[in-house]
């Protein structure tokens, strides 16, 4: 579709001069010499407020237009985005730059899965629509439907995550010492010492609420009703999907892309694993997050796609405050001394996750690569962040309720194990957080030493008007 908008743009360009000269030959009349016209006569200049759609850069052999700018900057714009100088010069440059990422990841064979950009462009909607209050206010604002804004985001977003898997790549050899950080913040203003937020480390205890068997039973038989009608032939595995699934998959009729038995939930994959008739619907699968049944696209080797529908068995009232009943007799048990919270972790939580180390919380974090127990208060579960807020350290809560990392409502106590208010760094009590610091400023150096040389052995051509910005990087004039 670019390729032909930057022909059009070229043959509206040249129109006048190509019409003067076949006017002969489009009426059907012999084309005849006027000499009154001269020779070197040029094509009147089109104003730019005449053109449709044109080619303002090329990088390599890769064009940018002028609407891919001004989509940008209207994305921006919508996202309350603000670009550094003037975005006429800033959003070409960015578009560029990531030009010579792409390729790179290109020569590289770098790849992105098809779940990875599936998930992220979910993500991004359920931001954009959280931004705007409503799905319907989005379709409103972007002119389109859901599916059709979903299908534009597609190749922007895997771009995106191949640029930042070749980043990864780069600067995955970057390492600093503790001298080097020493030497960093040595002289460093005061001004200019990063600040910490607070701090916190929790402990948790969680159990699930009983669910009634006839709520289980609703549940199997609805997905036994799902797979007669897939079988009779009367609809489609993922139009059901769509329609019922309480999985982010569903809005892609319940397909998961190629994974590996260890990203799926042992008991779905061992199902999944197994089936070979793309036809077929597999019997009903309890995994942590409720009850499914699974249908096979393709195998890959190690790697299978498939489609599913997730049911979720609801939990009643009743069953909620019964478990926060015995939580709060668990946490007054732990306040009057009878055993521990970590014991109580150990040996009553539900929580897999922590109750092997005490009932300590920890998260994943992407900026230094480890995992760690300190979490600041946006990267706590919101239900938990808001009981621990208020709490001191050694402090019990009284039970509550949340979602957790499965989907499923749990109850739920906590103990405040630490707490560090926000303060300026020190290199002895903060020397991660610096580090840190150190380390993204040489990603950063090296990543611009990369663009920069990546620039002087890559074509570029822009526009005439371009050439007067000031750009981020040198050597994009030539």
């Amino acid at each position: 579709m670019k390729s032909c908008v930057a022909t059009l743009v070229l043959l509206s360009a040249m129109g006048v001069s190509a019409m003067s000269g076949s006017a002969g030959q489009m009426t059907g009349m012999p084309a005849v010499a006027d000499d009154s016209v001269p020779a070197t006569k040029k094509a009147p200049v089109i104003p730019e407020t005449s053109i449709i759609d044109e080619v303002i850069w090329v990088v390599g052999d890769e064009p940018i237009l002028k609407s891919d700018v001004e989509a940008m900057r209207m994305q921006a714009e919508a996202e309350g985005t603000h670009f550094k100088g003037n975005p006429d010069c800033t959003i070409p440059e960015q578009m560029a730059v990531q030009k010579l990422f792409l390729h790179q990841a290109a020569i590289d064979s770098i790849e992105v899965t098809e779940s990875e950009v599936l998930q992220g462009i979910d993500a991004q909607l359920e931001r954009w629509i959280k931004l705007v209050g409503s799905q319907e206010k989005l379709e409103e604002y972007q002119g389109k439907s859901i599916a059709r804004i979903r299908l534009d985001m597609h190749d922007d977003y895997k771009n995106s995550l191949l640029v930042s898997e070749m980043k990864k790549k780069l600067v995955a050899d970057v390492s600093v010492t503790p001298a080097d950080v020493r030497n960093y913040f040595k002289d460093l203003p005061e001004d200019s010492i990063p600040f910490v937020p607070t701090e916190v480390e929790v402990e948790i205890i969680t159990q699930q609420p009983r669910i009634a068997i006839e709520e289980i039973n609703r549940v199997k038989d609805q997905l036994r009703n799902y797979t007669d009608r897939v079988n009779k032939g009367e609809t489609t595995f993922a139009t059901l999907a769509r329609l019922y699934s309480e999985d982010g998959s569903a809005r892609q009729g319940g397909e998961l892309g190629y994974m590996g038995r260890a990203e799926l939930d042992p008991a779905f994959s061992s199902v999944a694993f197994n089936l070979t008739d793309p036809k077929k619907v597999s019997k009903i699968v309890e995994s942590e997050f409720g009850f499914h049944i699974i249908q096979l696209i393709d195998k890959r080797g190690d790697r299978v796609n498939c489609r599913h529908i997730l049911l979720k068995p609801q939990v009643s009232p009743e069953a909620v405050e019964q478990i926060k009943a015995r939580l709060d007799s668990i946490a007054d048990d732990i306040r009057g001394g009878k055993f521990t919270f970590e014991d109580g972790a150990t040996y009553i939580s539900d929580d897999k996750e922590t109750k092997n180390n005490h009932g300590v919380m920890a998260f994943f974090d992407r900026n230094n690569q480890t995992l760690t127990s300190r979490f600041q208060m946006r990267d706590l579960a919101p239900e938990v962040a808001r009981v621990v807020d208020t709490m001191k350290v050694g402090q019990v809560s009284q039970a509550f309720t949340m979602i957790n990392s499965k989907g499923k409502l749990v109850g739920a106590i906590v103990k405040l194990k630490n707490r560090v208010e926000a303060h300026k760094a020190t290199i002895n009590e903060d020397y991660q957080v610096l580090k840190n610091v150190v380390m993204d400023r040489r990603r950063e150096e090296v990543i611009s030493n990369w663009v920069a040389d990546k620039i002087k052995h890559t074509y570029v051509r822009m526009n005439d008007r371009y050439k007067d910005c000031e750009y981020e990087y040198q050597g994009w004039i030539k």
